[in-house]
């Protein structure tokens, strides 16, 4: 794998990321051993990821979205609880580490359970499994007595400086009492920072048969806030936890094959002009390509599981080594609090290298089940109308990952993730108006689409979008404007039983 350059010559980097393809593979994420193609491969490769030209049965291995990754469908709320379909024996132990990490529940310090203790002193969740429930989506508070642990506010005020070398870098501050996000949980002796409001508008969409689909527009407040008053030019925005399949898979994902999509300036005239997000590596301390968060905010799935522990329960790690997680200045008592470091054990860390290697490895090989139904008359034809209404424009079906040394469960596979990893403005209803590195204010990363079908059987709701506003798919469509305005209206237009087949073959992936 090529090695950094040197700072002075980041800017150029990036000016130069989408004419050459070589300078590229220095975004992908540092831990995999890439084996280059070969002209034989990307031919290849170019020939089975073409959009389709038949729709009257399945493409060549579209049953197997996260190739030879998947998994069999489960009819259970486990359905997104497995691991890599092609992992190797000798690999799963470390694997259910992982998955033991992940479900462990931490306790304030200090504590008789000295390999748990460290939480907060001010969290979200006291585990990653509570927000992540069955490795699948989080839900929005339905009322003031229903928690919001799997949902919260990032906050940010204007200002501070971008990081050397990221042309058009957005930039923010943590909200200087409260920090980057509200802490809705405390040990004892500490106050919690407040509580997230929502509250609902509900607002009609007539379609042209007639039909009127009601959308809900939130409004998201802060209560009971336990520090003081919010800075008046603070900004809000809410996250709902996404589900985790697949994400070993988007990871290898060649970054060049992410950037050959991007259309800044929409040269092409389609509408649609997706850019990659460029964010600061911590672990690198260099810029690389962002992949992850409903922002692509993070650029690994390491650097992703470091920040959590940080940020949601005050877990200190080797990313992210401060024992008081999201404590500022302004909490003097949270900042003084007893830590879970011990001396000589772990690095001084409440997780260690080993232990967010685990994490890491766990959330790499969540397996993406199988498709069901894919050859059904309804779910082809809704596929079809999925590629003409311009959905596959962003939601792009397929890619093949680099071919890796020593990383057999995502080496070299054709997947079918519905994303093309890149930001894109989804109009003003849909806009948090808080920046995330190049990410502006009304840009959000496409989401994966597979496995979205088992939502309600894997998570208990049927609730979509970064804040799940909506309550099904059709809501979650209509929701999408700018970029996204066109294909809406030719949904909109859609008779009936097409729109029929466009939810069907969503609920198929």
């Amino acid at each position: 794998m090529p090695s950094l350059p040197p700072p002075c010559l980041a800017p150029l980097l990036i000016a130069l990321l989408a004419t050459s393809p070589a300078l590229a593979q220095i975004l992908d994420p540092p831990e995999l051993a890439v084996v280059p193609r070969t002209a034989a491969e990307t031919a290849r490769i170019a020939a089975i990821t073409a959009p389709p030209t038949d729709f009257t049965k399945p493409e060549a291995f579209e049953a197997l979205p996260g190739g030879a990754a998947s998994v069999r469908a489960r009819t259970t709320a486990d359905a997104f609880s497995q691991s890599s379909g092609n992992m190797p024996f000798e690999r799963e132990m470390d694997f259910k580490l992982g998955n033991g990490l992940f479900r462990k529940l931490w306790v304030a310090a200090p504590s008789s359970t000295l390999a748990s203790d460290g939480l907060g002193p001010l969290y979200n969740a006291r585990g990653c499994q509570n927000c992540h429930v069955k490795d699948g989506r989080g839900h929005a508070p339905e009322g003031p007595e229903d928690a919001a642990v799997s949902m919260f506010l990032r906050l940010s005020v204007p200002g501070g400086v971008a990081p050397e070398g990221i042309e058009g870098y957005l930039t923010s501050l943590p909200e200087p009492t409260y920090g980057g996000q509200l802490q809705d949980f405390a040990v004892p002796g500490h106050a919690a920072e407040g509580r997230m409001t929502i509250s609902y508008v509900e607002q009609p969409v007539t379609l042209a048969d007639g039909t009127v689909v009601s959308l809900r527009a939130p409004s998201y407040g802060v209560a009971d806030l336990g520090y003081g008053p919010l800075a008046p030019d603070a900004m809000l925005s809410p996250r709902l936890t996404p589900q985790m399949i697949g994400l070993g898979l988007l990871e290898a994902i060649p970054a060049t094959d992410i950037l050959a999509l991007a259309d800044p300036e929409d040269a092409d005239g389609d509408g649609i002009s997706g850019r990659p997000n460029i964010v600061w590596s911590v672990e690198r301390n260099a810029p690389m390509l962002g992949r992850f968060g409903l922002k692509a905010g993070a650029p690994t799935i390491k650097q992703q599981s470091a920040a959590a522990f940080a940020g949601d329960m005050g877990i200190s790690n080797p990313l992210f080594p401060a024992h008081s997680g999201e404590c500022t200045e302004a909490q003097t008592a949270c900042l003084a609090a007893p830590t879970g470091a011990e001396p000589g054990v772990r690095d001084g860390l409440e997780v260690d290298a080993a232990g967010l290697d685990l994490v890491a490895f766990y959330a790499r090989n969540l397996a993406v089940p199988e498709r069901r139904g894919l050859d059904d008359p309804q779910v082809l034809r809704g596929k079809q109308l999925f590629h003409d209404s311009g959905c596959a424009a962003c939601h792009r079906p397929k890619f093949v990952t680099h071919r890796l040394e020593g990383q057999p469960e995502q080496s070299f596979q054709l997947i079918w993730p519905h994303t093309d990893m890149l930001l894109h403005d989804m109009g003003e209803g849909l806009a948090d108006n808080r920046p995330e590195a190049r990410a502006d204010g009304r840009e959000w990363r496409t989401p994966p689409l597979w496995g979205i079908g088992l939502t309600e059987q894997v998570s208990g709701h049927s609730h979509f979008l970064h804040d799940g506003r909506a309550r099904t798919l059709l809501e979650a469509v209509l929701w999408h404007g700018g970029e996204a305005e066109a294909a809406r209206q030719r949904v909109i237009s859609l008779p009936k039983p097409d729109r029929d087949a466009l939810i069907a073959y969503l609920e198929s992936l």
